[in-house]
């Protein structure tokens, strides 16, 4: 039998928070959006019609936000990298998470709209 998965989106989380490698991101901080991507098998809760069975974005929306607002880091990169590693590691239905990140606060001499990075884990099964 085939593996059914789904995929449930998470768009456009916002936060302000302190991360980047000049002082004045770090003292002033900036703003920042996240998107993630979740895909799991959502049979049994939708045979049963049971939250309780499915992926709780609410707690996953959560574990983001301490993860943004919580330590320092220097790179964009290694945020979504932990965002990412955070979801798998929590939440145990999820297979496969890809997490997008965009920094709106980008202290450049040039015009520009925002940084973007993306990343894409899956679970590793033994």
């Amino acid at each position: 039998m085939a593996k059914s998965l789904i995929k449930l989106s998470l768009s456009n989380l916002q936060f302000y928070s302190y991360h980047g490698v000049k002082a004045e991101e770090q003292t002033l901080g900036g703003r920042y959006q996240v998107d993630v991507d979740l895909w799991y098998n959502p049979m049994s809760a939708v045979i049963s019609d049971d939250v309780a069975k499915a992926v709780n974005y609410e707690e996953i929306v959560f574990s983001i936000n301490e993860l943004v607002n919580g330590d320092s880091y220097n790179l964009i990169e290694t945020l979504c990298y932990e965002i990412s590693k955070e979801v798998l590691e929590r939440f145990s239905l999820i297979e496969k998470v890809t997490v997008r990140l965009r920094k709106l606060s980008v202290p450049l001499k040039h015009i520009i709209d925002h940084v973007e990075v993306e990343h894409t884990m899956l679970r590793a099964h033994e």
